[in-house]
């Protein structure tokens, strides 16, 4: 009968995933995504703002500055938090996730202070699952596994 030969420790220890997009398709989703989340971001902060009312200039206007600082922000924290250590990572989506929100809820004419418990609420909520799974997917040294 006939039986596989066994495989070298590290064939086996290594996972190998897939490359289902090619090299262009992830360049251009690095640039469409903040894109497209800072639209849906600022069409939603501006609907917030407006509370039913009738689409103004002052809205419009509102509703692009929006978008532009979200995905100037979001395209920043992104790319720049994978590069810091796992505490950090963490903390800079806390900040940034629990400012998005804390603003989102303001609009809609909430008290600084429901604004601000949602926004920790919520940043504290993203803090930990970022911290989570950078703690399973990272070694001791803070590299990548896999």
């Amino acid at each position: 009968m006939a039986h596989a030969a066994p495989a070298s420790r590290k064939v086996i220890t290594q996972r190998r995933r897939p490359d289902v997009f090619s090299a262009r398709t992830h360049a251009v989703a690095k640039v469409a995504l903040p894109v497209v989340l800072g639209l849906v971001y600022g069409f939603w902060a501006a609907a917030n703002q407006r509370y039913g009312g009738p689409v103004t200039g002052w809205n419009l206007l509102f509703g692009f500055v929006t978008a532009l600082v979200f995905a100037v922000l979001f395209a920043a924290v992104w790319r720049l938090a994978p590069r810091l250590p796992r505490e950090l990572h963490a903390l800079s989506w806390f900040v940034f996730t629990g400012c998005a929100i804390g603003f989102l809820f303001n609009q809609t004419g909430a008290s600084v202070y429901s604004s601000s418990g949602l926004g920790l609420l919520v940043g504290a909520g993203m803090s930990a699952m970022v911290f989570y799974r950078s703690y399973t997917h990272q070694d001791a040294a803070g590299r990548r596994i896999g």
